[in-house]
């Protein structure tokens, strides 16, 4: 038989088995001829499972429900909401919550009614959808002896907060279980936020002296100091307060301070301070911790004027039980002041003064007064100044700049620019660096900073916290810029930033790699052989000769450029003596220079003609030290003492050998330095070698072989330095 239609009839006829589990209809008696896959699809049929409507496995779901409760009149009063869903056809019921008294229900903002079934708030809700339903409920409070507390039902949520509001500062709540995540006291409550475990009681707990009861505000008492910095400049006058209050009794939540007429008040802060407030007349400032004891606060006012005297007004705080107080006054610009106090004002040394108030004062200071303020008689103070017109100053000064350029074969360029500064007062100097350039690191006077990125470029301090220099001093900063990978042959470009401080000379020596053969150099710089000899100077060319040969260890080399002498004067420990008196003599022309050293120990003194020399040191208690030295003019070398302990009637001259060998000294440098022009490498190659290694953003093959070329600009402000040369691979 095949598998198409089946050749004869035959009688159909199905196993006990197959019966008991299926019954196909029974055809009338007789023969049936079917196909074979006909049969088998009837079979298939009914075998079939009838099709069952799925439902949800459960009718609802409340996902989140948030309480907010206060404490108020021996009872717990809030709001319960609930959010959630219901997921069947029609109406299903919601348990809500159980064991609070519920006074109102809502849901979107309209009448819910509730029905109770065994205690529990029941709601009917329509669904499938979600739902937010809130419930006005209270709660009664246990009022024992020192502790209120009470039971919160919790409903059964994914997650239950709770926001709870209770009398008293700093009130300390406790609940179990739970987790408080937040507490603040604000207006005499206590608000604490929570987690609480879904389904079960939680138990709240506090202790109290009162509960409920009212308080009655005890009489606030406090007194004041007021220390004003009254600055006078051409077309305003400020005061700064600096106000200190000390509670004695209550709990004072603001305090008002009354302004005087024509001031404006500009500021107002402290650590204390929640906000503050001018209206009519009267500055409020309102404070977040009324139990603090002490409260400072800072007061800026400031009225402008049109002339040149003026009445010194008293900030005062209302209901002050004493008040004290300090004036210190500055003015701003070149001006002759003139102070004539009154009433409790008794004038004071400016040391005196407060040194917070001090701190605040940025011009030369003029007078100082303290007062104690009495009922019957006010402090005083009448102002009158002659102001004179400002000449221009330097804020700083580089007396010279020292940089040095590595140069990679990528074409990468690593700088480090070297500033000998005088410095008044600016803070910052700002450089703009060339397109693709970053600056590496900084240091002032030997100890690192930060750079500071500014809108208009980046900023590089030339001060730093604790430094006061009295002093030249150094300000160095490294930089590298991307440049542009060298060729077989071609042209470059290098650029140094512009600076906002007057440069007297700068130097600039250029490392090149060996593989490169360069020429036909150009741009803003000339090349230093180019120079007249008593312009050269090749930086960090200059040696370093000590009287006592061990003292050299003890202190780092001097730089001199062309025609300056100078050097370090040292006691036999190795520190370094201030006021130092040294006589510098040419002995061809007898025309003595005098200097004397600074904090660090260093002296110099300029225009000084090559030949030979007599520098004599002399300070009270030590031997009074003479020395002759052959100077040459172009190469400088420092001549640095160290003293011996003695009279100054006691001299010391070093003279014989030591005079013998000074012009081979001077002939060896002079060979140095010239090896230096012609390619060789400074000292200030392998320092900054050494400075970038391991503190580079990016890894770049630092040259260590190669040609040096340098370069000196005089009287650079705020331009950019550019040298351009050809070049090929050797």
């Amino acid at each position: 038989m095949k598998n198409s239609l089946l050749a004869v009839a035959f009688l159909i006829s199905i196993p006990a088995f197959a019966q008991d589990r299926i019954t196909p209809p029974v055809p009338p008696a007789g023969n049936v001829t079917l196909p074979l896959d006909e049969y088998n699809r009837l079979l298939q049929l009914a075998n079939k499972s009838p099709r069952r409507v799925e439902s949800a496995p459960l009718p609802y779901t409340i996902k989140r429900s948030d309480l907010k409760l206060r404490v108020a009149n021996e009872t717990v009063m809030g709001t319960v909401q609930f959010e959630g869903q219901t997921f069947n056809q029609g109406e299903t019921k919601v348990p809500l919550t159980s064991g609070m008294t519920i006074l109102d229900a809502r849901q979107e903002a309209k009448g819910l009614p509730l029905e109770q079934e065994d205690g529990t708030q029941t709601a009917i809700l329509a669904g499938p959808a979600e739902f937010s339903v809130v419930l006005d409920a209270g709660l009664p409070l246990n009022i024992e002896t020192g502790r209120a507390s009470f039971s919160l039902p919790v409903p059964s949520a994914g997650s239950v907060r709770l926001t709870l509001e209770v009398p008293g500062d700093h009130t300390n709540v406790k609940l179990s279980p739970g987790l408080i995540t937040s507490r603040a006291s604000t207006n005499g409550n206590t608000t604490i936020e929570a987690t609480l475990v879904p389904g079960q009681t939680a138990n709240i707990w506090w202790a109290t002296r009162e509960v409920l009861a009212p308080v009655v505000p005890r009489e606030v008492r406090f007194l004041s100091n007021l220390k004003t910095l009254v600055s006078v400049s051409e077309a305003d006058l400020r005061l700064a307060v600096l106000a200190d209050i000390n509670v004695i009794q209550g709990e004072p939540t603001q305090f008002e301070v009354e302004v005087p007429a024509g001031y404006e008040v500009i500021g107002a802060s402290g650590a204390s301070v929640d906000s503050s407030d001018v209206q009519s007349g009267v500055l409020t400032l309102k404070v977040n911790a009324p139990a603090q004891r002490t409260h400072q606060f800072l007061i800026s006012m400031e009225k402008a004027i049109s002339v040149t005297k003026a009445d010194l007004p008293f900030l005062s705080v209302k209901n002050s039980q004493r008040e004290t107080g300090e004036v210190l006054i500055e003015g701003v610009g070149t001006m002759e002041l003139t102070a004539t106090e009154g009433g409790s004002l008794k004038r004071m040394d400016i040391k005196e003064t407060n040194p917070y108030l001090h701190s605040l004062a940025r011009s030369p200071l003029q007078a100082a007064f303290r007062y104690h303020r009495q009922p019957a008689e006010n402090p005083r103070l009448a102002l009158e100044w002659t102001r004179f017109p400002d000449s221009s100053v330097l804020a700083a000064i580089a007396e010279r700049a020292v940089v040095t350029t590595l140069v990679t074969t990528e074409g990468r360029s690593l700088t480090e620019v070297k500033l000998t500064v005088k410095n008044q007062v600016q803070p910052f100097l700002k450089v703009e660096l060339p397109r693709g350039a970053s600056i590496v690191s900084a240091d002032v006077a030997g100890e690192k900073v930060k750079p500071v990125e500014g809108a208009d470029g980046q900023r590089v301090p030339l001060l730093r916290p604790g430094f006061r220099p009295v002093d030249s001093y150094e300000v160095s900063f490294v930089f590298m810029d991307s440049g542009a990978p060298f060729a077989k042959k071609g042209g470059s470009e290098l650029s140094l930033p512009k600076m906002d401080v007057p440069i007297t000379v700068l130097h600039w020596e250029v490392f090149l790699p060996e593989q490169y053969k360069v020429k036909d150099f150009g741009g803003d710089a000339l090349a230093a052989s180019l120079l007249p000899a008593a312009l050269e100077g090749v930086a960090g060319a200059a040696s370093v000769e000590f009287y006592d040969a061990g003292a050299a260890d003890r202190i780092a080399p001097l730089e001199l450029l062309p025609g300056q002498l100078g050097g370090y004067i040292i006691d036999p420990s190795g520190a370094t003596v201030r006021n130092a008196q040294v006589s510098v003599t040419p002995l061809d022309t007898g025309i003595v220079r005098n200097a004397t050293t600074d904090s660090s120990g260093r002296w110099i003194v300029g225009n000084m003609p090559s030949g030979r020399v007599r520098v004599t040191a002399a300070i009270q208690g030590f031997r009074t030290t003479v020395r002759d030295v052959l100077y040459n003019a172009n190469y400088p070398a420092s001549v640095s003492f160290a003293l011996l302990v003695g009279s100054v009637s006691e001299s010391i001259e070093v003279r014989g050998k030591d005079q013998e060998n000074e012009s081979r000294r001077i002939e060896r440098d002079l060979k140095k330095n010239q090896a230096a022009a012609s390619g060789t490498a400074s000292s200030n190659v392998l320092n900054l070698q050494r400075r970038v290694a391991g503190v580079l953003p990016v890894q770049v093959d630092v040259p260590r072989a190669g040609s040096s070329y340098s370069f000196v600009r005089p009287l650079v402000l705020n331009e950019e330095t550019k040298i351009t040369f050809t070049y090929k691979t050797k």
